[in-house]
């Protein structure tokens, strides 16, 4: 069985979501990322960059474990090894990749900035507030376009929808209104009526933070010195 090392965040939410869509099994393997957990020394032996989500494969490559990290790469190997959600025709594949990588580069870098400088800095910077949320615009702005005459992100459903959905389905925290988005918010809806994307958003959501409050030795953990420790 697979151990997936997790958070609910919308890293930890591609993994869940790809692992129901496929219908194999796994264990979850809380990484408590407001207690530090992803910086303990055996965690870093699976995640070099100290981030989840992480998984150890017993069964992985050659009947021999494999570990890896980097939610993309997870996903990519996922779907290649059950041969679903991505398709086996070159431009096909192609496709699907684009818009991966699409997510991995920009959706979740830039998302998670507008997060963070939105809801959890101790001060407002509105230079860093109008950066972060116009960017997010234009990235809503680009997937709605793409939306526009199509029912998935890529051909299929595929892992590019698992991948780019965690992400946007928190429209309203990034200074967002759904309604000028309408493709994408069809899509949004599309997403959340399959049931085994609402099975994996179910994973441990009893643990997703109400409100977006953090004692300081949490803020060191998740933005201040304890993160960049050298390790």
């Amino acid at each position: 069985m697979i151990d997936l090392y997790y958070w609910p965040t919308p890293n930890g939410w591609k993994l869940t979501i790809l692992f129901e869509e496929l219908g194999i099994p796994y264990n979850v393997i809380p990484v408590d990322i407001n207690k530090g957990e992803q910086f303990e020394a055996d965690f870093l032996t699976i995640a070099p960059n100290n981030r989840m989500p992480a998984v150890v494969d017993p069964d992985g490559a050659d009947g021999k474990p494999l570990t890896l990290f980097e939610s993309g790469a997870i996903m990519l190997h996922y779907a290649d090894k059950h041969g679903r959600f991505i398709p086996a025709d070159e431009r096909g594949r192609a496709e699907v990749l684009q818009w991966l990588f699409f997510q991995m580069g920009n959706v979740g870098p830039m998302l998670g900035q507008c997060h963070h400088f939105r809801n959890y800095a101790p001060e407002q910077l509105p230079y860093a507030v109008e950066r972060y949320t116009n960017e997010t615009s234009r990235l809503y702005r680009v997937v709605n376009k793409r939306l526009a005459d199509r029912e998935w992100i890529a051909g299929d459903y595929s892992i590019a929808d698992m991948a780019i959905f965690p992400w946007m389905r928190l429209w309203m925290n990034q200074g967002q209104e759904i309604e000028d988005y309408p493709h994408l918010g069809a899509w949004l809806e599309r997403n959340n009526e399959r049931p085994a994307v609402q099975r994996g958003l179910d994973v441990m959501a009893d643990q997703i933070r109400k409100k977006l409050v953090f004692t300081e030795e949490e803020r060191s953990i998740m933005f201040g010195a304890k993160q960049f420790e050298a390790r």
